[in-house]
């Protein structure tokens, strides 16, 4: 985890009682204070409010979710109850949300899921099952960054195993693929991936475009860019969620809720420097309602 990357940083001169006299304050009488939530919740780490949290329900006997969740609606109480979960909780939440009902959300899981290391995938997944009635098992395929003495295989068998699997033979052979992809670690499949490039004459990306499709084709290419910059694909996954038609609410709230705190600053750069335009500007001018005041605040602008 990248310290000191993100927009949301500890608040100085915290004082918890004061953050839960304001809250208390805010839900008072008709309607919501909504700015009060905003500025105490959106400058805090996850850390102080798990704290003020913990302040409110001494002080006043209540759980603050409950409280806020009675007084909001819509995407601003989406992202108030996103911002008062720890992050593993947050992704959990965030995953059995995904795959309740009909149909799954796909983009959920891909973000989640490609993008957290496995020391979070595990966490993630204690979370779930702590949270769950019943056990439940999730396909992950989490891009390794520490690399332990098992993972580190040789440069060439690395090389050798993906294109095998991809363009040197008819068909892909997707198991040995994601078995690559999610067992050695970043560095060593840089690596691998420029070699790729040399000996074949084709980006790893571009390969997976030929040889797959659908949901595989998404969850190896998240994978890929994850390992090669990951602010960058969060940079492209929040850009894709507000252009075009509509606003993918979704991707938006959980993408700014969950990287606030680890790297929006880099995810800020590569927006920049992919679209020309800041991530700021963008929520101001192409996002309806409320809740984009909390996400311009958690975009550190």
């Amino acid at each position: 985890q990248i310290g000191n990357r993100g927009t949301v940083t500890e608040a100085a001169g915290f004082k918890v009682e004061e953050d839960v006299n304001r809250l208390r304050g805010a839900m008072k009488g008709a309607g919501t204070d909504e700015a009060a939530v905003i500025e105490v919740l959106a400058r805090r780490t996850i850390a102080q409010r798990q704290r003020i949290k913990e302040a409110y329900k001494q002080t006043v006997g209540k759980d603050l979710t409950d409280d806020l969740k009675g007084e909001l609606t819509g995407n601003f109480e989406n992202v108030v109850l996103g911002l008062l979960m720890t992050a593993p909780v947050y992704d959990a939440y965030e995953l059995r949300n995904a795959m309740k009902g009909a149909g799954t959300e796909e983009a959920a899981l891909i973000d989640i899921l490609a993008s957290r290391t496995n020391a979070e995938i595990r966490a993630i997944t204690a979370a779930y099952i702590k949270g769950s009635s019943y056990t439940v098992h999730i396909l992950s395929v989490p891009c390794i960054e520490s690399p332990s003495v098992e993972e580190v295989s040789t440069f060439a068998v690395g090389f050798q195993d993906i294109y095998e699997a991809g363009e040197a033979r008819w068909g892909t052979d997707e198991v040995k693929f994601l078995t690559v992809l999610c067992v050695r670690n970043r560095n060593h499949l840089l690596q691998v991936f420029k070699e790729y490039q040399k000996i074949s004459g084709r980006d790893i990306e571009d390969s997976i475009k030929r040889e797959m499709s659908g949901s595989l084709e998404n969850v190896f290419l998240a994978i890929v860019k994850c390992l090669k910059n990951k602010p960058a694909f969060f940079a492209e996954r929040l850009y894709k969620s507000m252009k075009g038609l509509g606003t993918t609410d979704s991707v938006l709230i959980r993408i700014m809720v969950a990287r606030a705190e680890i790297d929006m600053l880099d995810i800020k750069a590569e927006f920049l420097k992919a679209y020309g335009k800041t991530l700021h500007s963008f929520i101001k001018g192409d996002t309806s309602g409320d809740y984009r005041k909390i996400l311009l605040q958690l975009c550190g602008e």
